[in-house]
Formats: C-alpha cells, structure tokens, sequence
C-alpha cells in the first residue's frame, strides 16, 4: 500500500474525499458544464411557455378585421401603380395636371410617407421573420453523429 493509502484508509475514503475536495471547489469556482446545462435548460422552459402562449390563439371578429386590413396595402400599391400608367395613357392632360400638383407636396411630407410605407413592410418583414420555425441541429434527434464515451458516461 502507498504512502497516501496508509494515510487516508481504504480506496472509497480517497473517492470521497475527491468529491469533497470537488465541492469545495466549486464553491469558489462554479462548473462551468452545470452553468452550461442549467442556462441550456432556462431557455428551453422559457421557449417552451412561449411557444404554449402562441398555440392557439383565440381570433376575434375584430382581429380577423384587422388582419383583413392589414392585407390590403400591397395590393393597393401594386394596382394603384398600374392604374396611374393607365390613367397617364388614357387621359395625358389630366394625368400632366394632377403630377404638377403632387410635385408641390413639400419634402418634409414625402419623408414622411417614405418612413411610414418602410415600417409597414419593416414590421411586415420582422413579423415574418420571427414567426418562421427555428432550426436546431437538436430538433432532429438521433441526426447527430453518436458518442460513445458519452453514452459510456451516461449508462456509467
């Protein structure tokens, strides 16, 4: 028997005292794998009652009003678009008229209508964007490539 053997006793009082000695440190200095782990498992609850939040939202007469509403911009614009070309080849003078009036709008207004059309598609595009699925390498399960000494350590 060692040195350390005769000193400490059997080879289960060496095991345990490297497990105090393991807790007294993390004391001092947290694992950084258990921070990892608890972090890893806050943001998994916190997406998951999200997610519990959004399943099945209740839609009133008013949000389908809404909704409707707020369908109807780019189909104004993309035809309105179209009928000022019509309107500019049916009736020239009239069209020649009413763009002589448009250019006396002041600039400050036309800023303006440009913020507003931006953050109506801004948010449109924003909404859009975070209401798409996420992609996770985890989400698929068994895809990962296996790990035998994890799983040596899970099963140990």
């Amino acid at each position: 028997m060692g040195v350390i053997g005769k000193l400490i006793g059997s080879p289960a009082a060496v095991s345990a005292l490297g497990e105090a000695a393991q807790g007294v440190a993390e004391v001092f200095l947290p694992s950084a794998t258990k921070k990892m782990e608890l972090s890893a498992e806050a943001q998994m609850a916190a997406l998951r009652q999200l997610g519990e939040e959004y399943q099945h939202p209740a839609l009133s007469w008013f949000d389908r009003l809404v909704n409707g509403l707020n369908r109807l911009p780019r189909p104004f614009l993309a035809f309105g678009t179209l009928g000022l070309f019509t309107y500019a080849m049916v009736d020239p003078e009239a069209f020649a008229r009413r763009m002589v009036g448009l250019n006396a709008v002041p600039e400050p207004l036309w800023w303006l209508l440009g913020a507003i059309v931006a953050f109506y598609f801004g948010a449109r595009e924003t909404h859009y964007f975070r209401s798409r699925g996420v992609v996770s390498p985890f989400a698929a399960g068994g895809a990962a490539e296996e790990n035998a000494a994890l799983e040596d350590w899970r099963q140990g």
